[in-house]
């Protein structure tokens, strides 16, 4: 197993965490953002002095990828990537809407058939989202999506959905669907990183430092609703 920073700036919130054999060991979250620039060094040097006043060497730096806040997931990767250069470490990259279905299957009983919508919000009825299984395999992938009364239902109609994330909220006066099912305060944070990065770490999926970018909202194009094509 190994010590890992983890690192989560995609939305208002900033967090930093640092794990270690499979559990998180520390972790300190901000939810009066967004103020990353300001509030992440600080927050990454207090847990790297946690790590270094317990004798615990870093193996890699995880950050998440997005899709996310161009500002955010700017300054989150610029932190991760100048910590790997300086501390010769492992990068790794982990997808922010998987981030948030951690705390889903950890503190949730779902039904086997669950299917899983986290959700980052942009503006007016639009939202970023994916959908996985409860083995956080990808049914459909991420998309940008302009939310309306037909929106999911392909899913719907055979699966409970959960929605969840700050783009959820604003969706359920147009989701109304029996199958569809709202979760509250969920937001993608460092000390939900561990499992997906441990997973990498050992299965050494890395990042090029050098060359390494996160997936910005910019750069997905809204799907639109059936009465607009």
């Amino acid at each position: 197993m190994s010590c890992i920073l983890h690192i989560e700036t995609s939305t208002e919130v900033c967090s930093v965490a640092v794990s270690e054999d499979g559990q998180c060991i520390y972790s300190k979250e901000d939810f009066e953002g967004p103020s990353h620039s300001t509030t992440l060094g600080v927050y990454v040097d207090e847990a790297m002095s946690f790590a270094d006043s317990h004798a615990i060497p870093l193996d890699a730096v995880a950050v998440s990828c997005g899709p996310g806040s161009y500002t955010g997931l700017r300054i989150g990767v610029s932190m991760a990537k100048g910590i790997c250069y300086g501390m010769d470490l492992k990068l790794l990259s982990v997808p922010t809407l998987k981030v948030m279905c951690v705390p889903v299957l950890l503190g949730k009983e779902l039904p086997e058939d669950a299917l899983l919508c986290p959700m980052i919000d942009a503006r007016r009825m639009e939202v970023y989202a994916a959908v996985y299984n409860r083995a956080l395999k990808e049914v459909r992938g991420v998309q940008a999506d302009i939310v309306d009364e037909q929106s999911y239902l392909e899913f719907l109609e055979h699966h409970p959905v959960y929605f969840f994330g700050n783009g959820a909220e604003k969706c359920k006066e147009k989701i109304t669907h029996p199958n569809a099912h709202f979760l509250p305060n969920v937001h993608p944070l460092a000390k939900w990183m561990f499992p997906l990065a441990e997973r990498q770490m050992f299965n050494e999926q890395f990042e090029d430092v050098a060359y390494f970018e996160p997936f910005y909202l910019k750069e997905f194009v809204a799907s639109k609703p059936k009465n607009l094509l």
